[in-house]
Parts: C-alpha cells; sequence; structure tokens
C-alpha cells in the first residue's frame, strides 16, 4: 500500500513545486525559439502566399500582358459565381468523382491494412513493403505506367481479358479503359489503389493499438469475427479512418496530376476529367488569366474549408475516442 510520507510527498512521489513566474517566461522564450523557424516557413510559403493570391483575384493580370494590371474588384469573383458555368461543372464533376473513389479507397485501405495486422497471414513484413513501395515511384512515373497497362490495344489487363477469358467471344474487342466517360472514374479510382500504401501504415498503426483486451473479451462472450469487426475495431479505429477522410477530401479538391498527364488537362473523356484543379490550372497556366486563376484557387480553398469544417462536425456522431468521456 502506497502512503504519503512527509509534506513533499504525494502518493510515494515527490510534490512537483509550482513553476516560478522566471521559470515560466524561460520555458516561454525556448518555446518560442523552437517554433520560429517553423512561424518564418509557414509565413514566407503559406500565409504570404495566400495574401498575395487573394490579392490577384481582384485584379486582371495576364501573363501575356503583364504590363497591363487593372484593379477590378469582385468582377473574378462575379465571373466565377454567375458567367462562367464551368466552373460549377467542374466541382460538380469533382464531387461525383469522390463519391465513387472515396469510400472505394478508404474500404480498400481497411481491408489491406485488416489482412497485413492478421496473425493468420504469412509473411506480412514482405507484403507490408510490397504495399507501400508503389508509394516511392514518382505520380508521374506511375500514371504513365498505368497508361501502358490500360491502353486499349496493347495494355496487358485487356489481353488477358482477351486470352483468359475471352471477352472476344462476346464481341468485345478491347475495353477503352481511358476514353470511356462511363469508366473513367472507376478507372482513376483502380490507379489510385496504387497508392494505397501510406492510409495502409495509418490505419494498420491504429489497429496495433486497440488493446488485446478487448478482443479477449468479446471472444469470451462468443462474439463472432463481424462482430469484434464492427463493435471493437472499426469504432476504435474510427480516428485513424477520420484522418484519412479529411486528407482524402483535400487530396482530392486538388486532384490534378492522373488526368493532366494522360491527356494534358483538356477533360477528356468528353469532359469528364475536367475537375475544379483542372480548370484552375487551364485558367492560370494555358489561358494565363492569374488573377481569375487566383479566385478559383480561393474557391477551391473555402470548399474545402466548409467540408471539413461538415466532417468535424459530423465526427462527434462516429468518431470514438477512448480519452473522452462520450
Amino acid at each position: 500500500m502506497t502512503t504519503a510520507i512527509g509534506r513533499k510527498t504525494i502518493l510515494g512521489f515527490p510534490r512537483q513545486r509550482k513553476p516560478t513566474p522566471s521559470l515560466l517566461r524561460y520555458r516561454q522564450k525556448w518555446g518560442w525559439i523552437f517554433i520560429t523557424p517553423w512561424l518564418i516557413g509557414f509565413s514566407l510559403f503559406y500565409f504570404l502566399p495566400m495574401v498575395a493570391s487573394f490579392g490577384f483575384s481582384l485584379i486582371s493580370f495576364n501573363l501575356a500582358t503583364p504590363d497591363q494590371i487593372e484593379f477590378i474588384g469582385a468582377a473574378n469573383w462575379r465571373r466565377a459565381f454567375v458567367d462562367d458555368p464551368e466552373v460549377l461543372a467542374s466541382f460538380i464533376k469533382t464531387f461525383r468523382f469522390s463519391i465513387i473513389t472515396l469510400p472505394a479507397g478508404m474500404i480498400f485501405a481497411i481491408v489491406v491494412a485488416l489482412l497485413m495486422n492478421s496473425r493468420y497471414v504469412k509473411g506480412t513484413t514482405l507484403m507490408r513493403t510490397m504495399f507501400y513501395a508503389p508509394v516511392m515511384i514518382p505520380g508521374v512515373a506511375a500514371t504513365l505506367i498505368w497508361s501502358g497497362v490500360l491502353n486499349e490495344q496493347t495494355g496487358w489487363v485487356n489481353m488477358l481479358l482477351q486470352n483468359i477469358f475471352g471477352i472476344q467471344a462476346i464481341g468485345v474487342e478491347g475495353i477503352r479503359w481511358l476514353q470511356n466517360p462511363q469508366l473513367i472514374y472507376y478507372t482513376y479510382t483502380v490507379m489510385g489503389f496504387w497508392g494505397v500504401g501510406n492510409a495502409m501504415i495509418i490505419i494498420l498503426a491504429g489497429l496495433q493499438g486497440v488493446p488485446t483486451e478487448l478482443y479477449e473479451a468479446a471472444e469470451i462472450d462468443g462474439a463472432s469475427y463481424w462482430q469484434r469487426l464492427f463493435s471493437i475495431t472499426l469504432p476504435m479505429i474510427s480516428p485513424v479512418i477520420f484522418y484519412n477522410l479529411i486528407i482524402g477530401v483535400i487530396g482530392l479538391m486538388q486532384y490534378f496530376l492522373v488526368p493532366y498527364v494522360l491527356n494534358g488537362g483538356d477533360g477528356s473523356p468528353q469532359g469528364a476529367t475536367r475537375f475544379i484543379a483542372v480548370w484552375f490550372y487551364k485558367q492560370s497556366f494555358s489561358f494565363f488569366n492569374m488573377g481569375y486563376g487566383a479566385t478559383i484557387a480561393w474557391l477551391i480553398f473555402l470548399v474545402g474549408i466548409v467540408l471539413t469544417i461538415a466532417l468535424f462536425g459530423s465526427a462527434r456522431h462516429w468518431v470514438y475516442y477512448s480519452g473522452s468521456e462520450d
């Protein structure tokens, strides 16, 4: 049994003295010293460019005629909201793609992490490395690899379908994975599975932090695997899922690399891939309308903020924190 001994101890441990004002000032000084490099980097590379881009949204500035700068107030904003229907159309296309790829990518990452955490799967160390390795490949190179894999004539996916499953027998010569507007979002989703390594590692860390006592108690009570999965595993890793969801939403609002590498950002096929980030790039660096491009960039930022706030608002209904009172 632990008892208090003397005035300077509590439960056998020395009583911690309250920091003096001079000690508090000393700690605050060193705290600011350590955070100063981050503050400088944030100010130079994030905050000041954001302020400058907002200033650009209030002027007419074309890179082709840099000497003809004119303050036009909210004209760029009016153009984005009223005069340019492609802005709303691009947001709708982005949301349609997100509805498909975000749940599919999240479920795929969770399934892979569960397999990598299972004691019944052999060689998980090697398999974890293999799943994560594609993340190290540059995005441009990975996209070009997929463009070859999914090629209508020479891609090995269609070759397998033709030679093994005999799709020619039912009159299908070759599936146009990258040219069919009905398939393109699903194709991009499968291509996104290539980079599942980041989400898989984070979810795997969350799985390994789930107390084993909960599983043992559930097994004693006769709970099945699926009952343990939905009653213990998923609630316990819900903060990790929530984090990946936020990162996924932000990434999809900036989805640009794949459609740009595959077709130069022209929206092919039939404008289905003219996402909002692609439209921002076209306005800024193809048409050189830097002022209007800055306005679209701010719209992307504001929509991302609204979606993030909405997700945080919903989190209290489905995200479980073990240290909370709820």
